[in-house]
């Protein structure tokens, strides 16, 4: 089992007045990640750095982790993370 951890930026969009899941983007690093979802929260209503560690063979999610987020994020999208 080899473990492989990915970083990804999560924005956020309104839908009909809903904050919805819109692009992720890969980041090679973690600060990397930070630095970019930080940037990108001035286009968007708001955006989250992730560290995901995921079984690299079978794809089985081990843990997903926010780092950060700016702006506006649903209230379940912790939840979510976990429940994926």
């Amino acid at each position: 089992m080899a473990l492989k951890t990915t970083f990804l930026v999560q924005t956020f969009v309104l839908k009909r007045k809903r904050l919805t899941p819109g692009d992720r983007e890969v980041a090679v690093t973690e600060s990397g990640a930070l630095k970019k979802a930080e940037a990108m929260a001035a286009r968007f209503p708001g955006t989250a750095a992730i560290k995901v560690v995921a079984d690299d063979e079978t794809g089985e999610l081990e843990s997903a982790t926010i780092l950060a987020s700016f702006g506006e994020v649903p209230d379940d999208f912790a939840e979510s993370l976990q429940g994926s």
